[in-house]
């Protein structure tokens, strides 16, 4: 069998083939690169020569590069073009990957010859880049388990495979559950959507095939439009009910025990390795340091953020009696009847931006803003191979040289996960090892949009295509020596600051008088809707605040209590202590939480939006302070030592050299409308 994996890539800028890869491909692949970086870590543990920096932490950075090879292409496709064969192959791999990776991290002989350099490295003389690549790789070791003795050791090896097989089973769970469900509908159901989804609700059921004329699955994008609109009542709780149920049905898919097990693992590791539970060994190595810090910050936040919900919920529930509803607000009603309100409050329908926010407008805003900050364009490349036709490419120059490789993959469709993300095919670093110093990154944006012609966005998409470019940026404009450190290779609470604050540009006018234009005349925004947009930009901040926060209260009980036998129970315990309005469920319920479950991920970590929104909406004044959204100094700063600088520095270290100063709460709860006039 020819397999791409062991030939050269001659696609532009050595792009993998991703046209010619098939699940069979995988299992040799796998195999071969598995043998080789075992190799090399051996010769590397086996080294006769004294320990240095070149023959053991840039061996290590240069090992398993088929591996790593192997792993991005597998890893990008099970999560945006999966099928049947390659979840077997998922399920397969997942505890071999970890018990690989496990037998690295503890071998007593690569781990000793990397303590030594640890233990003396202030007499060796390195560069501040190579001093941190050093001590990130000890860490990485460290809280691995390469200090862990005997049985100790080997039980840590096992808990990393059962939770690999674990989280992989978890998100093919959720996964299965939104492909399962499709509701299909009739004109009359469709009453009160406006045309923008309806058109993506015939779409889909025309490329489902279905004899109706509208159909709707669970993927987010479709959801909430409908219950934002949808004049049926009982279909809005039918799609929300179904919606929040994902993982929880009476089916074997169902999570409660995948996330009780969990739950007791990482809590088990945790006490393995030293810690008093899971939260704290997750965030000893992140900027919060602790979950009282962690937790500090969403409760000085969900006080305010409660109150103003509970204005809110008032004021729906007002409407529905002024109405003449006889009923109490429920989950299924919010959205529906936030939008009226907002229509009547402040004369704006939401749906009145779409036709101004097409897709390919969104995408040449979000390439201009980068261009007014970092210097950098996109050249559309149509010979680059993909997975699927809806993948579109682009190189993307800076100071008149290339250094970096876009994909985008916009659309929802079977197969591919929900929400939107951004991965890597391949890191930027400057090691060389395929006949070139300087290594290209190879970064792809995800998302989930109904698919239409033309494709029309909400505000809330936008900003979406927003945050992810934000993160493409953040591996795109890498600048650094060592793989491990490239990129979006950070602090899982400093991840967000890049992809977060360049959702603040959509808002900019210079933006959007440019990009927001009319899909059929051309025309640009009207003032009047731009004014409207931003008198309401705080509008419903008490609902969306609480659904998030309540999401990583959550999360972070979880992982400092007890491991619940029931994790839906615990789930409702978290949410009584803190008072969560009935009326609003979480953004993510435990047993469709892919962020926390399905992987390492977020786990214990969710919080860090918030933390890093602390961060963006302070590093978004300083632009004001400037008096110019594109200010070429504070650009400047911004990207030396936020987007390029990936995880060479200390995470703090690096906010204070671009603000000057430590971040502050006030902008967040200011920009999210949280603050009282007095405060």
């Amino acid at each position: 069998m020819t397999n791409p994996f062991f030939e050269d890539w001659t696609a532009p800028y050595q792009a993998p083939p991703l046209d010619r890869f098939r699940p069979e491909h995988f299992p040799p692949a796998y195999d071969r690169a598995l043998a080789e970086h075992a190799a090399e870590i051996v010769a590397i543990a086996e080294n006769p020569a004294p320990p240095s920096f070149e023959n053991v932490v840039v061996a290590l950075e240069k090992s398993g590069q088929l591996l790593t090879r192997v792993d991005s292409v597998f890893s990008n496709l099970a999560s945006s073009a999966t099928n049947e064969a390659l979840q077997a192959i998922e399920l397969e791999m997942a505890p071999r990957l970890s018990a690989h990776w496990s037998a690295i991290s503890m071998h007593p002989a690569l781990f000793a010859r990397l303590d030594a350099l640890f233990q003396k490295r202030a007499a060796l003389g390195l560069e501040a880049e190579q001093l941190r690549v050093l001590e990130r790789y000890h860490l990485d070791f460290v809280r691995a388990g390469a200090e862990a003795k005997g049985e100790a050791r080997d039980r840590l090896a096992a808990i990393g495979q059962r939770l690999a097989v674990l989280g992989t089973q978890f998100s093919q769970n959720v996964l299965g559950d939104e492909e399962d469900w499709v509701l299909t509908l009739t004109e009359e159901q469709m009453a009160g959507i406006p045309p923008a989804v309806r058109d993506a609700a015939a779409a889909r059921a025309k490329e489902l095939g279905e004899h109706m004329p509208f159909a709707i699955t669970l993927a987010r994008s479709s959801v909430e439009p409908m219950l934002q609109f949808a004049d049926d009542r009982a279909l809005r709780e039918q799609l929300y009910r179904a919606w929040v149920s994902r993982g929880d049905n009476d089916n074997p898919r169902n999570n409660s025990a995948i996330i009780t097990e969990m739950l007791a693992l990482r809590a088990e590791r945790a006490r393995l390795l030293g810690y008093e539970n899971f939260a704290a060994f997750k965030l000893a190595d992140s900027m919060a340091g602790t979950a009282q810090r962690a937790r500090a910050l969403l409760e000085e936040v969900w006080e305010p953020a409660r109150r103003r919900a509970l204005e809110e919920r008032d004021a729906l529930q007002a409407l529905i009696t002024r109405e003449g509803g006889n009923f109490r607000l429920a989950p299924w009603d919010w959205r529906y009847y936030a939008e009226k309100l907002r229509q009547e409050k402040y004369d704006f329908d939401t749906e009145a931006l779409k036709p101004y926010f097409t897709l390919s407008n969104l995408i040449e805003a979000a390439f201009f803003t980068a261009g007014k900050l970092f210097g950098v364009s996109f050249r559309p490349r149509h010979d680059v191979p993909v997975y699927h036709p809806d993948v579109q490419t682009w190189d993307v120059v800076r100071e008149g040289q290339v250094i970096g490789l876009f994909y985008a993959d916009y659309f929802a469709r079977p197969g591919k996960q929900g929400g939107a993300w951004m991965s890597s095919f391949r890191d930027q670093h400057r090691l060389g090892g395929t006949g070139a110093d300087e290594v290209l990154p190879v970064i792809v944006n995800n998302a989930n949009f109904n698919k239409a012609d033309p494709c029309l966005l909400s505000f809330d998409d936008a900003v979406t295509l927003f945050h992810e470019m934000g993160h493409a940026l953040h591996g795109l404009l890498s600048h650094v020596r060592y793989p491990r450190l490239s990129g979006t290779n950070v602090a899982r609470d400093f991840v967000e600051l890049p992809s977060q604050l360049f959702e603040h540009w959509l808002e900019e006018p210079a933006v959007l008088e440019r990009f927001a234009r009319h899909y059929q005349t051309g025309e640009p925004i009207p003032k009047t809707l731009l004014d409207k947009l931003r008198r309401t930009r705080n509008y419903g901040q008490g609902f969306a605040t609480v659904e998030f926060l309540a999401s990583a209260i959550i999360d972070m009980d979880f992982h400092t209590q007890e491991p619940p036998a029931d994790p839906k129970q615990a789930q409702e315990k978290s949410l009584a202590r803190i008072g969560m309005p009935e009326e609003i469920g979480p953004r993510h319920a435990a047993p469709h939480f892919t962020h926390v479950f399905g992987g390492e991920g977020y786990s214990a970590g969710y919080y860090a939006y918030l933390w890093s929104e602390v961060l963006d909406a302070d590093g978004f004044k300083a632009f004001e302070e400037a008096h110019d959204p594109f200010d070429p100094a504070t650009a400047h700063r911004l990207y030396k030592f936020i987007y390029s600088g990936g995880g060479s520095r200390d995470f703090a270290t690096a906010y204070r050299a671009f603000r000057g100063r430590d971040p502050q709460v006030a902008p967040l709860l200011q920009g999210r409308g949280l603050l009282s006039p007095a405060a």
